[in-house]
């Protein structure tokens, strides 16, 4: 099926089955599918799909900015690119650049990225520690090389300031996904149950930091 978004014509699989709800996926590749009861009908698919018109549109853009190659080296010119919540932005956008060198600028870059990034998890475990009655004793930015976030015995969860350069929902997951750990250190099946009760398509974030996580990159 061809709907029609925010000026542009999307391709939407439609699949139906013996459910009760509508509810509409996004894979990292792109691919929307709309999961419907059996015989419900065209008009209804399309409505539920243009209702979310913004948000999909939103998060096509955002995998196609990640779908690009980071360079091998990075340009910390004024009009060199970098992610932002998803989408990518000329450097000057995101920083002030006048008379800095070029080691001024990746060091002020990052900054930016450090603090954008605890104001944005901030932001979301206010959200979510409310949902999952759960409150961490404390959360830190850092880098990592090889972890998005994580959660000690002790109930101190830490983020990867990269973190910021990602869609606002895949940050969701990564928080959800941390503050799960509160009630369940291990990844068993009770641990999963909890993060899929908050966000059903949890999996489809977790195979777009798999896939993209490599253009998060300064």
């Amino acid at each position: 099926m061809k709907i029609e978004l925010e000026q542009q014509v999307i391709d939407v699989h439609v699949e139906y089955g013996p459910r009760k709800k509508l509810s509409i996926h996004i894979d990292p590749s792109g691919l929307i599918t709309v999961k419907a009861p059996n015989r419900t009908s065209d008009d209804i698919v399309i409505s539920a799909v243009k209702q979310h018109g913004s948000k999909i549109v939103k998060q096509l853009q955002a995998i196609e900015a990640a779908r690009q190659p980071a360079p091998n080296v990075r340009s910390y010119e004024e009009e060199g690119k970098f992610l932002h919540l998803g989408r990518y932005y000329t450097l000057q956008e995101l920083i002030a650049t006048d008379g800095l060198t070029e080691e001024e600028l990746q060091r002020e870059l990052k900054k930016f990225y450090f603090a954008s990034c605890k104001k944005v998890i901030g932001e979301r475990l206010k959200i979510y520690q409310k949902q999952l009655k759960v409150t961490p004793k404390s959360y830190l930015i850092e880098e990592s090389l090889t972890k998005w976030g994580s959660c000690s015995s002790a109930k101190h969860l830490t983020f990867n300031y990269r973190l910021a350069m990602a869609p606002i929902d895949v940050i969701d997951y990564v928080v959800i996904h941390e503050l799960c750990h509160l009630l369940h250190m291990n990844h068993d099946r009770s641990f999963w149950r909890r993060v899929g009760s908050i966000m059903p398509d949890y999996k489809e974030k977790e195979a777009f930091l798999a896939k993209y996580g490599q253009a998060m990159t300064l």
